[in-house]
């Protein structure tokens, strides 16, 4: 099993990452960071109120299921935030900002997807 910091090193693995975070939902506090050119602690605590507001229009428009991802295009970057959805993970989401020339999403996409299977808190 994995643990916050071993979590966000290993999505700092995936093609093109420049930075990772590991997100309370209830807080917007990182619990582990990795990589640089964003600051972190501030991207957590934004990219938290994006799930809130995400959530709050599937609420009031009746859509059901869980959030898989929340995928922002910039011009040169992906910023991919993975809500976490296995036992050991509720109400804990990853960011991750990748590179868009060395990113490939499905990939980015589905190492996320094995990251959060192994997270343990």
């Amino acid at each position: 099993m994995t643990n916050p910091t071993e979590a966000v090193n290993a999505a700092m693995t995936i093609d093109g990452a420049k930075a990772a975070a590991l997100v309370d939902l209830d807080t917007g506090m990182t619990l582990a960071t990795a990589g640089g050119g964003i600051d972190l602690e501030l991207a957590g605590a934004g990219n938290t109120e994006v799930v809130r507001a995400k959530m709050r229009v599937m609420d009031s428009t009746g859509i059901e299921g869980p959030i898989e991802d929340i995928m922002i295009v910039l011009k040169d970057q992906f910023h991919i935030i993975h809500p976490l959805t296995a036992a050991s993970g509720q109400g804990l989401f990853l960011y991750l900002a990748l590179a868009k020339d060395k990113a490939n999403l499905a990939m980015a996409r589905r190492q996320l997807e094995n990251i959060e299977k192994s997270i343990e808190i």
